[in-house]
């Protein structure tokens, strides 16, 4: 075999990369903790060893950040996060944000226990503001979900100068808000910014004359699926 001929070692260890996605660094003390947890049962009794890896490897699995392909089309807005669409009406943006008291279209997309958790910015722009309120932890599927339970709340301001806001919204399980990024940051759409752990919903706010492109019960793809037509994006074409 030639020095240049890659091994079938070194390929299937390439293709376990490409494969499997790389897990967020916030999901490694979980993992880890399991994976320890999974040792001490299989000691204690074989079968509980076997239980214990099925949940390490889930929760591996749970904080996933898979490669996605965000649209490059000028003037949309698309999915911060994985899950489906509960629901989209006229609501006021959080007053943390001082985005005005005007009701702009909010989206709601709740997640699951087994959707991708991480978030990523709905457009490309700057940060103009982070905003991290304590609050209730009621199921993430109910309407008051959005005002009264704990929540991290973001504004961004498009090239253009469209605003759009998109929150963290803790659930019934969640009990952690991660957001990596900071006021002033400039983001590209579709990359990735924070995450919720263990079950959560994620609001994005857009003008009141935006075109919206989902509907309650679709699902949604973070990252790639177009939420929105803002008007800054139809005046420019």
């Amino acid at each position: 075999m030639s020095s240049t001929q890659e091994s079938p070692l070194a390929h299937l260890i390439a293709l376990a990369k490409d494969t499997v996605p790389p897990m967020h660094p916030a999901g490694r003390p979980f993992v880890i903790g399991a994976a320890v947890a999974t040792l001490v049962l299989r000691r204690v009794w074989r079968p509980l060893g076997a239980v214990g890896a099925v949940l390490t490897a889930w929760c591996a699995w749970f904080f996933r950040v898979p490669e996605r392909t965000t649209p490059t089309r000028e003037g949309l807005a698309v999915a911060a996060a994985d899950g489906a669409v509960a629901h989209v009406e006229s609501a006021v943006p959080p007053a943390e944000l001082g985005l005005g008291d005007e009701p702009m279209t909010r989206i709601s997309t709740f997640l699951t226990i087994f959707d991708v958790h991480v978030q990523r910015a709905p457009v490309s722009g700057r940060i103009d503001s982070i905003v991290y309120r304590p609050g209730k932890f009621l199921s993430a599927d109910l309407d008051k979900a959005s005002e009264d339970n704990e929540r991290n709340s973001m504004a961004l301001r498009t090239d253009d100068g469209t605003r759009v806001a998109v929150v963290q919204i803790a659930g019934l399980v969640a009990r952690r808000i991660v957001c990596e990024v900071a006021a002033g940051d400039t983001v590209a759409a579709g990359s990735t910014y924070g995450l919720i752990r263990f079950g959560s919903r994620v609001d994005l706010y857009v003008p009141a004359d935006s075109k919206i492109l989902v509907e309650p019960g679709q699902r949604t793809i973070g990252g790639e699926t177009p939420m929105a037509e803002l008007p800054g994006g139809k005046r420019d074409r």
